[in-house]
């Protein structure tokens, strides 16, 4: 069996915080004083998404400024934006899809990396490169957990977990984090892009700790 692409202690230290805020910086200089707002809140988790080209900048900072806080980049699409996530530091990436390429890159680099699946072809080409943690994407308009147990039903004797995102709200994100097949969610909602721009830092501390309430009722 190939060995797995997501190094098993992150994989392992993402899983027991529950949640990864999912993030759109359009100045870099916000990533600090929000890392720290969502440390307060419990969250140790953050997926820097490569919409804005404040991105790589923002990761720098909290790397700088927030050491302790597990920072990842989001919407790798191409093998460049791959080497560049690594070379800045990130501790994983993310991808919406399943690229053969980006994967068999990411193997290539040694670089943790988490495809996005929608598809029972997707789970197997990850499968392929030895992917154990994948991106459910976009998990609610796609059919939600009803969809992703059918989806995954034939694939469960192989230990692989996953990560919702897309449509996960406070009110439906604890359903979710109680079954066995989700790792983590992510929760674009934990700190929108437009509560950043505003920064409302107290904001984001307070939807940080909603989310981190909601491990409590996580299944053992």
């Amino acid at each position: 069996m190939t060995a797995p692409l997501f190094d098993s202690a992150l994989a392992e230290k993402i899983s027991a915080g529950g949640v990864a805020a999912v993030l759109v910086f359009d100045d870099a200089k916000d990533a600090a004083p929000v890392a720290r707002a969502l440390l307060d809140g419990g969250v140790g988790v953050m997926e820097l998404t490569l919409r804005t080209p404040a991105a790589l900048g923002a990761l720098a900072e909290i790397r700088r400024e927030v050491p302790e806080m597990v920072v990842g980049i989001g919407t790798i699409l191409t093998v460049e934006q791959l080497h560049a996530a690594q070379a800045a530091g990130a501790a994983f990436g993310v991808s919406p899809g399943c690229n053969p390429r980006l994967l068999a890159a990411a193997r290539e680099a040694g670089f943790s990396f988490g495809p996005g699946v929608a598809t029972p072809t997707d789970i197997e080409i990850a499968l392929e490169h030895g992917c154990r943690l994948l991106k459910f994407f976009p998990a609610e308009q796609l059919g939600g957990l009803p969809y992703l147990r059918a989806m995954a039903a034939p694939y469960a004797h192989l230990g692989i977990r996953y990560i919702p995102l897309g449509g996960l709200t406070e009110s439906n994100a604890g359903t979710y984090l109680q079954d066995p097949l989700i790792a983590a969610i992510g929760g674009s909602w934990i700190a929108p892009r437009e509560v950043i721009k505003a920064k409302k830092w107290d904001a984001i501390r307070s939807k940080a700790r909603t989310a981190s309430r909601l491990l409590e009722a996580r299944r053992p």
